[in-house]
């Protein structure tokens, strides 16, 4: 891998100093984000690839969001002193992660409908041989709505790819507490970029498009970041590789249930056979269970960091209406690209 182009260089050149507090204060924030990173490796042989993983996940991030305006607070840096093509940046990239959100809030609740499939066929099976045709039918029904492309997600490759060549700073303003700021912004910037790429990957398929972002070494979560990334990485190569479907772990373990019980509807069961039946229905019915479960709690992680993102990014319009250094010109523009649909 080729060294990146070190975008603090602009910021932190060569003879720079800050002040002892605003050093803690930056690497305070990033040994945070460091151990965010670190965090979340799997845990008690939990899948990486999996609804629980990315409820960590998103949990991380949001927290991590949280600690960028917690450091804009300590920094007490009035938004009128920030560079305007930053901020242009700053909103529109907000846009862009809340558009992120809102595709993945669609895939989750996507796929809970596909999860009434699933339980159709159960109530089928449940009736007797008379109703298998039903079941069969269901069954069909689910596994043609997990193969179907959902067009948000697919949008978010786009999205994705926009918001990393972003990530080279701006020209900024030569203030410290302002470069202090720009490269913290970086961190938020480059993990929300890797995690969510590595989200819309995992639901929909397209392995070929993960990231494989390279980072400065003189970040103090470098390491974590670039540890994380070439696991997941792999990890989601290694599925593919071996003839993996679908990278979710629990999406696999529902399909791999509905395989068991298609060949009994449809062929039918000998009396001999009906404790097979049963065990398959009963496995199917508990591997739904756990997708649907795991798809609430995921939605609600993913609700918390869009409303995170937004109260974040209302901040700041809210700030720049009372900013006099700000154009009227510029907050119109802003607030036509925050115009999102959810």
């Amino acid at each position: 891998m080729s060294s990146p182009r070190n975008p603090f260089r602009k910021i932190f050149p060569k003879g720079s100093h800050l002040s002892s507090r605003l050093l803690s204060l930056l690497n305070t924030f990033e040994e945070s984000v460091a151990e965010k990173l670190k965090s979340l490796g799997p845990v008690d042989g939990e899948d990486v690839l999996s609804l629980s993983w990315m409820q960590r996940a998103i949990a991380a991030l949001s927290v991590i969001h949280s600690d960028i305006k917690a450091l804009l607070s300590a920094l007490e840096l009035p938004v009128s002193d920030w560079d305007e093509k930053w901020i242009d940046v700053y909103l529109d990239n907000s846009v862009r992660l809340l558009d992120v959100c809102t595709a993945l809030s669609s895939e989750i609740s996507r796929l809970n409908q596909g999860n009434l499939f699933i339980r159709c066929a159960l109530h089928n099976v449940d009736g007797g041989a008379n109703k298998f045709v039903g079941a069969r039918s269901s069954l069909d029904g689910w596994k043609q709505h997990l193969n179907a492309n959902n067009p948000r997600l697919e949008k978010c490759f786009g999205i994705l790819d926009s918001l990393t060549e972003s990530l080279n700073l701006p020209k900024i303003k030569n203030s410290a507490k302002g470069k202090v700021l720009m490269r913290a912004m970086y961190g938020v910037r480059a993990v929300t970029v890797s995690l969510c790429s590595i989200f819309v990957v995992a639901f929909s398929g397209s392995v070929k498009k993960l990231k494989d972002l390279e980072i400065p070494e003189d970040c103090i979560w470098a390491k974590a970041f670039l540890d994380l990334q070439a696991f997941i990485n792999k990890e989601i190569k290694d599925k593919y590789s071996h003839g993996g479907v679908k990278t979710l772990k629990e999406l696999e373990d529902v399909d791999i249930s509905v395989e068991k019980l298609y060949p009994m509807v449809k062929d039918g069961v000998l009396p001999i056979e009906l404790g097979a039946l049963q065990e398959a229905r009963s496995d199917l019915s508990k591997k739904a269970d756990e997708l649907s479960q795991g798809l609430d709690l995921l939605s609600k992680e993913v609700d918390a960091f869009f409303q995170i993102l937004l109260s974040g990014r209302n901040a700041l319009l809210s700030n720049l209406r009372i900013g006099s250094k700000i154009t009227n010109q510029m907050l119109a523009g802003s607030n036509l690209k925050g115009q999102i649909v959810r």
